[in-house]
């Protein structure tokens, strides 16, 4: 059993103010409560995989609709993203002020190996983007955390993409829970 991870009580991160990200991640931003975004993501971590837990391998293949991604490729879609909005944390919190693009998510999701691929491994991957997460948002200082970068032409803080990656999974465990585990 691995220790939990803690929020330093001399950093208070605090939420992100609407200043600091676009109207688009509104909905995501609104789901996380609190305003200790390391606890958030740690507890998202184990809550995932109890749903997770005790799925058989063609749990994997299942799609709630014809043209719904897989309970794979919605994994797969939570795990290629978060390394996305992470990715622009680090560059951000570091200082590049390299405006950084957008991207498709249905072509990320449609050139990935998640359906020939077993359950168990896209789970894994899970677990180490979640810990590579943690281990990135753990080590930046105060100041990281309020840096601003350009995200698909739209201005955002390390704070906002934090508190985002944890909207992001929230949105698409609610989705499992209603409409794959839920019709299964």
């Amino acid at each position: 059993m691995e220790p939990a991870v803690v929020s330093s009580p001399l950093l208070k991160i605090g939420r992100p103010e609407p200043s600091e990200y676009s109207s688009y991640h509104v909905g995501y931003i609104s789901q996380v409560e609190g305003d200790d975004i390391l606890t958030t993501l740690d507890s998202q971590r184990r809550q995932m995989l109890i749903l997770l837990c005790g799925l058989e391998e063609e749990d994997g293949d299942f799609r709630y609709a014809s043209g719904k991604w897989s309970v794979k490729e919605l994994l797969g879609h939570v795990c290629d993203t978060e390394r996305i909005f992470t990715y622009r944390a680090l560059r951000i919190s570091r200082g590049d002020q390299t405006p950084l693009p957008g991207f498709e998510q249905d072509d990320y999701v449609r050139n990935a190996p998640f359906d020939h691929r077993p359950l168990s491994e896209i789970i894994e991957d899970y677990i180490a983007v979640r810990r590579a997460t943690l281990t990135l948002f753990r080590n930046l200082d105060e100041a990281a955390w309020m840096r601003r970068g350009i995200v698909n032409k739209d201005e955002i803080t390390v704070r906002a993409l934090a508190y985002i990656t944890a909207g992001h999974e929230m949105h698409h465990k609610k989705i499992l829970e209603e409409r794959y585990f839920g019709s299964t």
